[in-house]
C-alpha cells in the first residue's frame, strides 16, 4: 500500500529506476509489489516571481512500520533518486494513514 508521490524529477527518470527500487523496497517493508503504486506529479516550481527547476520531493504515504524501517526506505529512494537526477538534494517525507480512517470498498482495514 506504500503511496509514492514524487515532484521535481522527469517521468522517463522515474520509469527507469521503478522496477528495482520496489524490487528493493519490496524486501525492506515486506508487502507485496503490486501495493505499490508510484505517481509522478507534474509540478510548477516558483521561487521570486520565476519558474525555477525545484528539486526532487518525495512523499511515501502508507501504514507505518517503524523507525528502522523508514530510514531504510528514504535511504533506498533518496539513493536512487540522487543516481537517476545527479541531485545533491532529496527530500523524503512519510505521511501516515490510520487503519480505521483508511477505507478500500467501503471498509476500513
Amino acid at each position: 500500500m506504500p503511496q509514492i508521490r514524487i515532484r521535481g524529477v522527469k517521468k522517463e527518470d522515474i520509469k527507469t529506476i521503478s522496477k528495482e527500487m520496489v524490487d528493493n523496497l519490496e524486501k525492506i517493508i515486506g508487502c507485496p509489489r503490486d501495493y505499490f503504486t508510484i505517481e509522478v506529479l507534474n509540478s510548477t516550481f516558483i521561487q521570486d516571481g520565476e519558474e525555477t527547476d525545484g528539486y526532487p520531493f518525495v512523499e511515501v504515504a502508507w501504514f507505518d512500520r517503524g523507525q528502522e524501517i523508514r530510514d531504510k526506505v528514504a535511504e533506498e529512494i533518496t539513493m536512487r533518486v540522487k543516481g537517476v537526477t545527479g541531485a545533491n538534494v532529496v527530500d523524503v517525507a512519510f505521511s501516515t494513514f490510520e487503519k480505521n480512517s483508511y477505507y478500500e470498498n467501503g471498509g476500513h482495514f
